[in-house]
């Protein structure tokens, strides 16, 4: 099974990938909490270092959530939705934009949506009494980014909702960022101030790249940079040249060593013709005898 789920994680799109992400942590996150639950163990204290927190305090502990966050999810129907939502769009997203693009836009969603999540709780009095407890999980920001900049490049794509028919996705964009901005006051206040955050960022990335400026590629260079890192191969030394004797004797030192035994055969056969067979050596008579069969 896991030989399976690495050969379509290397065969897969970017969007693939993703989905083999998003669905691993949780799964993982998930199994660990069983587990330590049937122990009577809580772990929530780890995952917190994963999850985005509104307090800056505790923000400037964990830089890292600001990236980690975006691979985090709350529950089943949380990654449910989000995932059939980034393999829609995502499919759509490569047919205007490539791997690297989305690769990137991805990141920067999810930047954009933290930050704006960490500003608006720390600027606005209404989320003073909840910015010290309040977290967030999740790769909508993300996820909205890739809508955005898709409407964006391809406004009048149709797209087919059930009961509804087919609309405009232009139409569809409009919609999911109304309603984010009206529920910025809801109880997921902080996801939807980071949806808005995420389509911010889409808009940016379209509209940068009919400009000729792409706001991912310092993105980009940081993870092939990362990538290449972990991928590199270790330098290899040059072997050394071992010289073998028999057939696979390079044929200088093998004609080197024929002449040799050459001129020490006939050494011996003068010698058998001035003095008779049992003037020579033992060692004669072997070098002798071995020469004769070859």
């Amino acid at each position: 099974m896991l030989t399976d789920i690495k050969q379509k994680f290397r065969q897969g799109n970017i969007y693939i990938r993703l989905i083999y992400i998003n669905v691993g942590v949780f799964l993982i996150t998930f199994a660990a909490n069983v587990l330590f639950q049937l122990f009577n163990k809580d772990i929530s204290f780890l995952t917190h270092y994963f999850v985005l927190p509104a307090w800056p305090e505790r923000f400037i502990q964990q830089p890292w959530s600001l990236f980690t966050y975006m691979f985090m999810h709350a529950d089943i129907l949380h990654i449910l939705f989000n995932m059939l939502w980034l393999y829609w769009f995502g499919s759509l997203f490569l047919q205007l934009f490539s791997a690297r693009h989305l690769r990137g836009l991805y990141i920067l969603g999810g930047f954009c949506g933290g930050l704006l999540y960490l500003l608006s709780y720390n600027l606005f009095p209404y989320f003073q009494p909840m910015v010290y407890r309040s977290v967030m999980v999740g790769a909508s920001a993300s996820i909205l980014a890739i809508v955005v900049a898709t409407a964006y490049r391809q406004p009048n794509y149709p797209i087919r909702l059930l009961l509804i028919g087919s609309i405009p996705l232009k139409y569809l964009a409009a919609f999911v960022v109304i309603t984010d901005m009206l529920m910025a006051t809801s109880a997921n206040a902080g996801g939807h101030i980071a949806h808005l955050g995420g389509a911010l960022a889409g808009w940016w990335f379209a509209a940068g790249l009919d400009k000729g400026h792409d706001p991912t590629r310092w993105i980009n260079r940081v993870i092939d940079a990362i990538t290449g890192w972990f991928n590199r191969k270790p330098s290899q030394r040059r072997p050394k040249m071992k010289v073998h004797y028999g057939k696979h004797q390079q044929d200088y030192d093998y004609n080197a060593q024929k002449k040799k035994q050459s001129e020490e055969v006939d050494r011996i056969l003068d010698k058998l013709k001035k003095s008779g067979y049992d003037s020579l050596t033992s060692e004669e008579k072997k070098n002798l005898f071995d020469a004769s069969k070859r």
